[in-house]
């Protein structure tokens, strides 16, 4: 049976940078967020208000079905790296959703919940406000130009306090500002061999290990 991981993290951390990685280096089957195909997307980053409900059913019925096709993946590699996690989907309409809005996404999301595949690990990318913020401006995507600074720390806040209290899978906290496996080849290199031991179960020398909430911080960058 394949392994199945998902990589997390703030919106230019390098998610999927790291998949392609996978895909390049260990024949990874690949599972990634239809960011582009999203018609609602830049008009929500310009208007959160008004279009945060349509661009997230959106990616939920998106997700859903990406996640129905896992287990075809399953036939065809071993190893399925996807660059979401499905419980971030309510994570980002804990963010945007209120009132009957919110309701409305919490009936259709518990109805598909039940059939969401786990993954065996989770990897969640993270970094300084300002180094994501440089990324975003470095891709220049549609619309991205927007995000402030507020609202990717509220984002990262809510990321560790569903780590603290999800228990599914295992978290590894990486700090994508100190490994660039972008661009460097060794750190590339060791960034793959942290992710070979957790897959074999034998972690290498100076690996993170499972994430733990502390009782004082939410967060490395908090």
């Amino acid at each position: 049976m394949a392994k199945f991981v998902a990589i997390e993290g703030l919106i230019g951390v390098g998610k999927t940078s790291l998949c392609h990685i996978l895909e390049e280096d260990r024949q990874a089957r690949l599972v990634l967020e239809p960011c582009d195909d999203n018609p609602f997307l830049a008009s929500f980053y310009a208007d959160p208000d008004r279009f945060a409900f349509p661009a997230q059913m959106f990616y939920l019925a998106s997700r859903f079905s990406q996640q129905m096709n896992l287990r075809q993946l399953d036939l065809f590699s071993d190893l399925i790296v996807s660059d979401y996690l499905w419980e971030k989907d309510r994570l980002f309409a804990e963010e945007t959703l209120k009132g009957h809005e919110m309701d409305l996404y919490e009936r259709f999301s518990s109805l598909l919940q039940g059939a969401i595949e786990t993954p065996d690990f989770v990897i969640f990318l993270d970094s300084p406000t300002e180094v994501v913020r440089s990324r975003i401006a470095r891709r220049d995507r549609t619309g991205e130009h927007v995000i402030e600074a507020e609202y990717l720390d509220s984002l990262r806040e809510r990321y560790y306090s569903l780590w603290s209290r999800y228990t599914a899978s295992p978290i590894y906290v990486i700090d994508t500002s100190e490994i660039h496996y972008v661009d460097s080849d060794e750190d590339r290199a060791y960034m793959l061999r942290m992710i070979d031991g957790w897959l074999n179960g034998s972690p290498i020398a100076g690996a993170p290990k499972p994430y733990q909430a502390p009782s004082l911080q939410l967060s490395m960058f908090g």
